[in-house]
């Protein structure tokens, strides 16, 4: 709920971390003014180069950010968001200086509520930010976002992705994150189970057959997406743990997206895992990555 006006001269933004997300925000906030940095200490070879080539400024460690950004965006994996979190208060604790921090990760609304007490805590102010979409760039990414005052993330509507606000503060925006992704990665690893299954039972074709007839629609969508998910499915097992825990909280039975986790477990241990969206082969086939899949069924049952 936005209740202030953010001071638009403030125009250093800290991004961490600069995978496909991050990088893309930090290159669309950079080309439309705003002084862009990270900390790449510790990062991956691909991050650094994406970086890089997005004109991001690195900056030698977090007490550097703590003193020179006024906004931290959080972009990373959710297994990783209360860790960068509780590191980035401890900094922020260190130059006794306040910062508007964003978490933008796929996290429930209760780690979102535990990463804002650690923030404010240290001084922050805090803002919830769910992201839907493709990085800047490949589309038009929406930042929902709630929290008592969310001026700072909207002032950067426009910038290269559109910020949606949400009414009633508290963490709604990381609500509708878990919600959406509940949906449409969850869909995706039910797609794979069910080829999984059938590749197992020895009823592969039989099955495309029959849904080529029946359920064209959805065919097409485990053409489209199932051959793809490898490179994303070693970060989506915490996302589908959190969408767990958000679904637990309010009741609603969780076992589905806890067995959605165990398939992207299975993926993240195939080879096709190791490759990213800029190297992997986008002529594969469910055909050719599902016997690939299965060799590892064995192995992350034990």
């Amino acid at each position: 709920m936005r209740k202030g006006v953010f001071q638009l001269d403030k125009k250093s933004i800290a991004v961490i971390a600069t995978g496909d997300m991050g990088h893309g925000v930090g290159r669309v906030l950079r080309e439309h003014g705003y002084r862009v940095m990270t900390c790449l200490a510790g990062r991956s070879e691909r991050s650094c180069k994406l970086a890089l080539e997005a004109g991001i400024e690195d900056l030698p460690d977090l007490k550097t950010v703590a003193l020179e950004a006024d906004i931290f965006l959080s972009i990373l994996p959710p297994d990783s968001a209360v860790e960068l979190a509780s590191r980035m208060a401890a900094r922020i604790t260190e130059v006794s200086r306040s910062i508007t921090y964003v978490d933008c990760n796929a996290v429930a609304p209760e780690t979102a509520a535990e990463i804002s007490r650690i923030v404010t805590t240290a001084g922050a102010s805090f803002i919830d930010a769910g992201i839907i979409g493709l990085a800047p760039g490949k589309a038009l990414p929406r930042f929902y976002v709630s929290g008592d005052d969310t001026s700072a993330m909207e002032a950067l509507d426009g910038c290269g992705f559109t910020v949606i606000p949400m009414l009633g503060g508290g963490c709604q925006a990381s609500a509708i994150k878990m919600c959406y992704a509940a949906l449409t990665k969850g869909t995706w690893s039910l797609h794979t189970a069910v080829l999984l299954a059938a590749h197992q039972l020895g009823v592969s074709n039989t099955l495309i057959d029959e849904l080529s007839a029946s359920q064209a629609e959805d065919l097409e969508r485990m053409r489209a997406r199932v051959p793809l998910i490898s490179a994303d499915s070693g970060r989506w097992v915490g996302e589908m743990e959190q969408i767990a825990l958000t679904f637990g909280e309010v009741g609603v039975p969780n076992s589905f997206h806890k067995g959605a986790a165990e398939i992207f477990k299975i993926l993240a241990k195939t080879p096709l895992a190791n490759e990213t969206r800029e190297s992997m082969d986008t002529s594969r086939t469910i055909a050719d990555v599902v016997p690939i899949f299965a060799k590892h069924l064995h192995t992350s049952a034990k």
